[in-house]
């Protein structure tokens, strides 16, 4: 069964700006789903709609049955979100922060029980938010996300400021939360976070999902690639006519197809019965950040789309932003 349904999703701001322009995907109940994208590719606005904080200007939006802006009385006791930012009283204590939001929450969590799940218990629970580090607070921001004991969790750039062992626990934690059921939705522009985390994961550019489906799903659709370098006198156009055609840059050839078994299979024949060493060889499938990056380069329709999704005129440029861990 789905926990979240999205049909035809559409979102337009002021001046004609869409920002989301017919995005239709399903996030099925105890999965990990990522959405994937540069800065304003629309997925703050995607999300945003998801979790009801307005109205779509056309399409369709169901979570856990029931359209989120309309019946947000029935929608939002069972769901949790996490922000980008909390914007939390700087003066109250990371224990005052947490038992002020669950004394607002039907059925909260014990506030001792959530501050130990995201590691600020202890003497981090008496320290004023405006003390804490970028990663504290995103700690801070997911706690406030799991008082409530969400079945959907919304969780937008999760673990943005966290050092890496926070960033590790975090992913613990969430993986945690889906084996005990919880459907959750990210946005997050650390592809290995996306990798490590997602069950499926759902490329956007320019307002629409330009590719979507678990990683080797979506890495399938570029072609791999065989490099290595062959040895004086040789030449790539000596190579076997049955493989694709091959381009040299510093010496080594590369070829790059769709079927990398077969090709690979034809290049080693080929190279045993020529009585040729390939120097380096070197094969694999192409990776999430190769096609995340031959997305974000795609030239824009020509209904243009342009802006920055949190710039709700769409007056600002698009910026690329891109990170590993």
């Amino acid at each position: 069964m789905d926990a979240i349904e999205v049909e035809g999703l559409k979102r337009r701001y002021a001046q004609g700006f869409e920002a989301v322009r017919g995005v239709s995907f399903s996030v099925r109940e105890g999965e990990i789903f990522a959405l994937l994208g540069t800065n304003g590719a629309g997925k703050t606005s995607t999300v945003e709609l998801l979790e009801g904080l307005a109205r779509p200007s056309g399409g369709r939006v169901r979570v856990l049955g029931f359209d989120p802006h309309t019946d947000r009385a029935a929608v939002r006791p069972r769901t949790g979100v996490m922000l980008q930012e909390g914007g939390f009283p700087s003066e109250l204590t990371v224990t005052e922060t947490v038992r002020m939001w669950a004394g607002c929450t039907s059925d909260a969590r014990p506030v001792p029980e959530v501050l130990a799940q995201v590691g600020l218990s202890g003497r981090r629970a008496d320290v004023r938010v405006k003390q804490l580090s970028g990663g504290e607070r995103r700690r801070l921001d997911l706690a406030m996300a799991l008082v409530g004991r969400p079945e959907v969790l919304f969780l937008d750039e999760p673990t943005t400021g966290m050092d890496p062992e926070g960033r590790r626990e975090t992913w613990e934690l969430v993986r945690e939360l889906r084996a005990s059921g919880t459907t959750v939705l990210l946005t997050t522009h650390y592809l290995e976070e996306a990798e490590a985390l997602a069950d499926r994961l759902a490329i956007m550019r320019s307002g629409r999902i330009i590719s979507t489906g678990t990683r080797e799903q979506v890495v399938a659709e570029r072609p791999s690639s065989i490099r290595f370098a062959l040895p004086d006198g040789v030449k790539p156009d000596h190579l076997p006519a049955s493989l694709p055609p091959a381009t040299l840059e510093r010496g080594r050839v590369e070829i790059r197809t769709p079927r990398l078994q077969s090709a690979l299979t034809d290049l080693l024949l080929w190279a045993r019965e020529s009585d040729i060493e390939l120097q380096g060889l070197h094969a694999r499938t192409a990776t999430l950040e190769e096609v995340f990056m031959e997305i974000a380069q795609l030239p824009e329709d020509d209904e243009g789309h342009e802006g920055h999704e949190d710039d709700k005129d769409g007056s600002a440029p698009e910026r690329l932003e891109v990170e590993r861990v």
